[in-house]
């Protein structure tokens, strides 16, 4: 079976959701944590927090040092999560980020001096961090915008839990969301309905 994965990243982990079909009808294949943080690398959950107030050349050594790191472990995270369900005989095909709607952001100097803008980075960082491991695997991305997933493109999705079981937070349904946008836009899947969540067409990232 041809499937997709979708993330929906925070501080240092990720929700993983291996989903097939449409949103009429989806399925879910897999669904995991998978940490993009190594707990013994100082900084590496909030590195712009941890940065914040040391000189520039060491904040952005440390900067550097926890983006090398995560990457690291989500292409190990997506690897695995692509072998596993390739035993299973299922092909992944595309992978859906969940994406926020913040303006690009400014210089890494201009990034320290706001604390708002700290908290902005960090979230993209961990979003990009995916994006990356991606692009290594040869899984097209798709970047799809949180804040236009709806009620009517969830509905189905909101009732898997009753036949999944716990966890079926709102992080693995929209994870799940994001993973059939994906697959719809690869020509994999279903044609994504007029009034689902718009997304950016697949592309090199």
């Amino acid at each position: 079976m041809r499937i997709a994965l979708g993330f929906r990243a925070h501080s240092g982990w990720a929700a993983m959701v291996a989903a097939a079909g449409s949103f009429d009808a989806p399925r879910v294949l897999d669904r995991r944590r998978i940490v993009v943080a190594d707990p013994e690398l100082p900084g590496s959950k909030q590195p712009y927090h941890a940065a914040e107030e040391l000189p520039y050349p060491e904040a952005e050594a440390l900067i550097h040092r926890a983006i090398e790191s995560s990457q690291a472990l989500a292409c190990e995270a997506l690897e695995s999560a692509v072998n596993s369900l390739g035993r299973q005989g299922h092909e992944v095909v595309a992978c859906g980020v969940l994406m926020n709607s913040a303006r690009p952001l400014p210089s890494l100097e201009s990034i320290l001096a706001s604390h708002a803008l700290i908290h902005t980075a960090e979230g993209a960082m961990f979003r990009e961090v995916l994006i990356h491991a991606a692009r290594l695997c040869n899984i097209p991305v798709v970047r799809v915008r949180e804040k236009e997933l709806d009620q009517d493109s969830l509905k189905f999705i909101l009732t898997l839990g009753k036949h999944l079981g716990p966890p079926w937070t709102q992080d693995q349904k929209y994870a799940t969301a994001a993973g059939l946008m994906a697959l719809a836009e690869s020509g994999h899947g279903p044609r994504v309905p007029s009034e689902s969540p718009r997304v950016r067409s697949l592309r090199p990232v």
